[in-house]
């Protein structure tokens, strides 16, 4: 596969957004504080890269997303006393409980939308996420975030030969 169009990692405690409650007057929030904090984390990072990249124009093509999410443990996996720097043996290799996957997916790529990687989040037509904690397994972190990758999924035209 060719290298991604845009990569980045953000650092934060990821947050998802889709769930709102009603507080009166009409007005609807999200239910989850964490939506807000890690979305602004995700546009800051990936503005933060594209002010690297001058000739950035918005992706207007469909595109591949790959997004593994680090998930803090819970206490409860780690042992006591001596041992509270060590995962128990029978705590869960995989995150199964909140954030649901889904609902930190629509935040980050609103997120992505917001910073300008691309003009609708409409134009992701494949998507691979996962959820994980720190360091097990590729591209999960040491602390709680994500790594995000971007891919063009047209392949550029070959030029057409010049006209003898």
């Amino acid at each position: 596969m060719t290298a991604p169009a845009f990569h980045i990692t953000v650092h934060g405690t990821p947050g998802p957004q889709g769930s709102k409650r009603h507080v009166g007057s009409g007005r609807m929030v999200e239910s989850s504080a964490k939506v807000k904090p890690w979305r602004e984390a995700v546009k800051s990072a990936a503005l933060d890269a594209l002010a690297y990249d001058e000739a950035w124009a918005p992706l207007a093509e469909a595109v591949r997303v790959d997004v593994v999410f680090t998930l803090a443990r819970p206490k409860s996996h780690y042992g006591t006393g001596k041992n509270t720097d060590r995962v128990k043996p029978s705590a869960p290799q995989y995150p199964t409980g909140k954030p649901d996957l889904d609902k930190t997916v629509r935040s980050t790529l609103d997120a992505l939308t917001d910073a300008g990687v691309w003009r609708d989040d409409s134009f992701v037509n494949a998507l691979f996420a996962v959820k994980a904690f720190p360091l097990t397994g590729s591209d999960a972190l040491s602390h709680p975030g994500a790594v995000i990758r971007v891919w063009r999924l047209n392949t550029p035209k070959e030029s057409a030969p010049c006209p003898s």
